[in-house]
């Protein structure tokens, strides 16, 4: 009687901890960042599939440990199965304790690889805060480079984690060599579909090659590309073969042709000197660091559609006065200034009329004249109200007109960002120190990457790699990486999170150096401090440091 309820209390137990299980992987499968939890406090119901009390245990679980949150699942899920059908039931919770010991060292097999884009937890990697803690307590502990330390650490910790797993798990002899043999077989499959993969590889490279030799010995005539055909735009198509180049029909693509600005930009003095060809009358020059050409950059092409003449400007402000005067508005639109995306319409009021009744009519100008919106705002300094509706059609703003003009290239300030055009058409160019910190936020196709592809090209194009230094982090892996290689990286562009934080601590203490050094000359800022020192090198003033070396 004692053995059937020992048995029947084991296959209950079994069942307990099967049914753990599938609730803890429920909650930590479901797991969403927004439920309310220890960390988060919201109003919203929670999306787990085990309720609130899911993500109140899911949350620590899973910024504590890890991916090693779901060794507790798997632990449970083979024990409560041995428990139920008797086999392997020796030293079950001696065992059972070891396996939630060893939960620390799967976190940190799992600190040591990088996370996935969609893992919730930004401030800790696969294995949690406390992988990542022991992770780097390990490898500062080794007595050689962190970089060259983790892959032996990585192997150890993995070797580690098998071990304390099989113990833990009470794999006896059979189930090991049962298991053995299912990981041998997925690798013997796994390399079998890869030679399948280079034999196909292999087949299409001797295809290729073949057809190569067959067009080589074919009469060169008929290698020639045929001319193209009336009414379209011809094309070159690349030639890869040097004696086919030599007897190929060579169609000149008519030359291309600028759109004629509003208002002709002022060429920067660089712009200028672009046009000239440059000598150099050093025998042996030294080196130096030359910028790249503006000849890089796409050249202003023409628009979908011309710019608006008077007459339609001059339709468009006898309409926006009817509109304006069926609402009661009266006055005169005394200017139109057309500009790349809006038109700015300046209307002189009628005296006594309020500017917030006009402004207050925007949506219903915008209706009126059949455009997307409508601004309106006074100008400040002047006793006129403008409204801004937008063109037909948007004036492409290119970069290469930008950089090339006046305003940008004899700015007279070094970290000028050329930003575009005002709706005047004027270049519009900042002075990055003088600007506070940047945060771009947009939805899919408003722009951020060309904002920020335009910011780093005014920086390249106008500093030396001594004069500007870039660090680039990049976790997508796509909108940075172009810049790969380039002189002005301080580093390599950086696409690992953990790595990024060495990275943005080495910045953090070299701001802070720079802030000691600018407190010992009484300055505010970098310009005042490169005054001071120019100034102490033309009066021949000596720089003193005290540096305290013992006791008398």
């Amino acid at each position: 009687m004692r053995a059937f309820l020992a048995r029947r209390g084991s296959e209950l137990a079994g069942l307990v901890l099967a049914g753990l299980a599938v609730a803890l992987g429920a909650a930590l499968g479901s797991y969403d960042l927004r439920d309310p939890s220890w960390f988060v406090a919201t109003a919203d119901p929670p999306r787990n599939l085990m309720g609130a009390p899911g993500a109140l245990i899911a949350d620590p679980l899973l910024r504590s440990l890890g991916l090693g949150a779901w060794g507790l699942v798997a632990l449970l899920v083979v024990w409560g199965g041995r428990l139920v059908l008797h086999r392997g039931e020796g030293r079950v919770w001696s065992r059972f304790t070891l396996g939630i010991l060893a939960m620390p060292l799967v976190s940190t097999f799992a600190a040591a690889h990088a996370p996935w884009a969609s893992w919730p937890f930004g401030e800790a990697g696969l294995g949690g805060l406390l992988g990542d803690v022991l992770l780097g307590e390990l490898l500062r502990a080794l007595p050689m480079a962190p970089a060259a330390a983790l892959p032996w650490v990585t192997l150890a910790l993995g070797v580690c984690a098998l071990l304390a797993a099989g113990v833990a798990l009470g794999l006896d002899r059979a189930e090991t060599a049962t298991l053995a043999r299912g990981f041998g077989a997925g690798l013997a499959t796994a390399a079998r579909a890869g030679a399948r993969a280079l034999r196909g590889l292999g087949g299409f490279a001797g295809m290729a090659a073949a057809r190569a030799e067959q067009a080589a010995k074919g009469p060169r005539s008929s290698r020639v590309p045929p001319p193209p055909p009336v009414g379209r735009r011809a094309r070159r198509e690349p030639v890869f073969d040097p004696e086919a180049a030599e007897d190929a029909v060579v169609i000149e693509a008519p030359p291309a042709v600028a759109a004629p600005p509003r208002k002709p930009l002022k060429q920067s003095r660089r712009a200028e000197a672009e046009t000239q060809p440059r000598f150099d009358f050093d025998a042996a020059p030294a080196a130096r660091y030359d910028a790249p050409p503006l000849a890089l950059l796409a050249p202003p092409r023409p628009g979908a559609a011309p710019p608006l003449s008077a007459e339609a400007l001059d339709e468009s402000a006898r309409m926006l006065e009817s509109v304006l005067d069926d609402y009661g508005v009266r006055g005169e639109i005394s200017a139109v200034r057309p500009g790349p995306v809006v038109t700015l319409y300046e209307l002189e009021p009628a005296p006594g009329t309020k500017a917030s009744r006009v402004i207050g009519l925007s949506d219903d100008i915008a209706r009126s004249m059949c455009a997307l919106s409508a601004r309106v705002s006074t100008v400040p300094g002047r006793n006129v109200i403008g409204i801004e509706l937008p063109n037909p059609h948007r004036e492409k703003v290119w970069l290469r007109e930008m950089l090339a003009a006046s305003a940008f290239g004899d700015a007279g300030y070094p970290l000028a960002l050329a930003l575009g055009k005002d709706i005047a058409g004027e270049p519009v160019v900042a002075n990055l120190a003088r600007m506070p910190h940047l945060l771009i936020a947009g939805t899919t196709g408003s722009g951020k990457s060309v904002a920020i592809n335009t910011m780093i090209l005014s920086l390249l194009y106008r500093l030396s790699p001594e004069e500007c230094r870039l660090i680039m982090i990049d976790p997508k892996m796509l909108e940075l990486s172009v810049y790969d290689g380039i002189p002005h990286l301080l580093a390599p562009v950086v696409t690992d999170p953990k790595k990024a934080v060495v990275a943005l601590k080495w910045t953090v203490a070299e701001m802070e150096d720079r802030y000691r050094k600018m407190s010992k000359l009484g300055v505010r800022n970098i310009d005042g401090y490169n005054a001071r020192v120019r100034e102490a090198l033309a009066n021949a003033e000596p720089f003193t440091r005290t540096v305290q070396t013992g006791f008398d």
